[in-house]
């Protein structure tokens, strides 16, 4: 627990190694990683290395009751694991309750020894971190959010680099600023960390390059504004060649959908080398918070590099397609104030996380842990983006996973639906990359929307935001067996049951079975 004050508040945090945000991880690609874990903290923690593949080893994945049980106070884990095939920037954070509001920091991978970037050098790769900040305790804001079966309070602000800057109470000690050069280029690995926000994210005066998401190499392209979905990281060229003085930095939530969100700006400076500080700042034009256009055009202009060095092995022929839906809906509640819960689901399942680790479960032969019969397909088709439902709006529980065959090519379409409102939902899937076939507006037609799918160069992730009101398809091949998580990247949502779990069976070959459980695993 580090005493860390923000916006004139002061209050106890969980941070790894006293940082907020915490240290920046730096390997190589092919590089073994060893993190040793040491609980001193009264919750229960594990942490996630988001978007590393894992390949085998899903033991060290981290999602609290998936891929292992937590790290209980006083108690220590290994995460030993190796970087195959990934370059880029990538994440790590705590994945149980809303811990990872604090407890969270980058992954930087860089290129094998002597293998130059695709695109120009930088003469500095700083990474930027987009949060969010609370003036109570995030565990507080949870539970009384449990308890009243209503969404939690909204956070108090947003930050870069764990600071709101200068249009909040205490800006002085509480702004970062970055030094650049006059005429040099500068990589910037931004990352969304935040909880429950979209953020768009712009310099003032100046143009960025986009040329790598979620670790993959991509065809870069120009923009003055950024769009990430929490959970995704962007990196980019920013070419110091402007007139040398102070500019803003800035973020604030994208939202489309009638409901309220943190609509803060948090601010940082770029400061041009030997310009006083005393010299204002100017502030970027950040696309308007429900620019939708925008953030489908952003999008749509996302394409993997596709080169002969890095290319984009794309599914062509589909063995298994899915189709889930995501719905806001309410339970009852005893135990809550109005005796209703908000509840979400996929396909009218809101998950049950279970007691017990469910690749644990799965290794070892436990039964009665979860179940094999997660439906490919919702339970009753309607209008999915239509008038707003209102009666009918209660879910299924149970901690039931699909199960996949091993190096099978699946097609997942995520269709949003107008239960109680539209939301935009990011989903990560662990264990994976994916590719982004194409993404819409309204309900997703199997007829017609195919035919929109880049079958080339689609954007390859492992975190895809679906639009309010619309849909995202996606593929990936299921070479990786275990238990993996795919869950919506929203906190607030995840808590309400809006998650599942993959079953990808074991191949025939010891190249593709389950590695061994570490010797350290944390009980239950």
């Amino acid at each position: 627990m580090s005493n860390i004050s923000r916006l004139c508040h002061a209050k106890q945090i969980v941070t790894v190694n006293g940082r907020f945000p915490g240290p920046t991880i730096y390997a190589r690609e092919g590089d073994r990683v060893i993190v040793n874990v040491t609980n001193h903290v009264q919750y229960n923690m594990t942490l996630h290395w988001h978007g590393l593949k894992q390949i085998r080893n899903g033991w060290v994945d981290g999602p609290a009751y998936v891929t292992q049980c937590p790290i209980q106070t006083g108690s220590s884990f290994t995460y030993d694991f190796n970087i195959t095939g990934q370059r880029g920037t990538l994440w790590w954070h705590a994945h149980i309750m809303w811990l990872r509001a604090t407890v969270h920091g980058a992954i930087v991978i860089m290129p094998k020894a002597g293998v130059p970037y695709p695109f120009p050098k930088p003469v500095q790769e700083p990474e930027i971190i987009l949060g969010e900040w609370w003036h109570k305790d995030v565990e507080v804001v949870e539970q009384q959010g449990s308890m009243l079966g209503l969404a939690p309070n909204m956070s108090d602000a947003h930050l870069i680099n764990g600071k709101a800057g200068l249009f909040f109470p205490c800006r002085d000690m509480h702004t970062y600023a970055l030094e650049v050069e006059q005429g040099k280029t500068y990589l910037l690995r931004i990352i969304n960390a935040a909880l429950n926000d979209e953020l768009f994210f712009a310099i003032a005066g100046h143009n960025m390059t986009v040329v790598e998401i979620d670790a993959v190499y991509c065809k870069p392209f120009t923009t003055n504004a950024i769009l990430l979905t929490p959970g995704q990281t962007t990196s980019v060229l920013l070419v110091a060649n402007q007139v040398s003085g102070r500019y803003f930095m800035a973020t604030r939530a994208y939202n489309d959908a009638p409901i309220p969100v943190d609509n803060k700006t948090a601010t940082a400076i770029l400061q041009y080398k030997g310009v006083p500080v005393t010299v204002q700042p100017i502030m970027p034009q950040l696309p308007a918070p429900s620019n939708t256009s925008f953030a489908m055009d952003f999008n749509v202009k996302l394409r993997s590099l596709n080169s002969p060095q890095y290319p984009a092995n794309v599914p062509l022929n589909v063995d298994r397609n899915l189709f889930y839906t995501i719905g806001m809906g309410v339970n009852p509640c005893p135990t809550c104030v109005n005796g209703t819960q908000l509840a979400a689901s996929l396909n009218n399942i809101t998950f049950e996380m279970p007691e017990i680790g469910l690749l644990q479960a799965h290794y070892f032969g436990i039964k009665s842990v979860f179940t094999l019969d997660f439906p490919d397909n919702p339970p009753v088709t309607f209008n999915y983006t239509g008038a707003p439902l209102t009666a009918n709006l209660g879910t299924s529980l149970g901690t039931r996973l699909s199960k996949i065959k091993f190096n099978s090519t699946v097609e997942l379409v995520l269709q949003d639906t107008n239960l109680l409102s539209v939301e935009s939902h990011p989903f990560h899937l662990h264990g994976y990359n994916f590719f982004v076939m194409a993404r819409g507006i309204g309900n997703f037609d199997p007829a017609k929307d195919p035919a929109k799918y880049n079958l080339v160069d689609p954007p390859e992730r492992n975190t895809v935001g679906v639009p309010a009101g619309g849909w995202a398809a996606i593929r990936f091949r299921a070479n990786n067996p275990g238990v993996w998580f795919m869950h919506c990247h929203l906190e607030l949502h995840t808590t309400w049951g809006l998650k599942m779990a993959f079953l990808v069976e074991d191949g025939t070959g010891s190249d593709e079975s389950i590695l061994p459980p570490p010797n350290d695993l944390p009980a239950c």
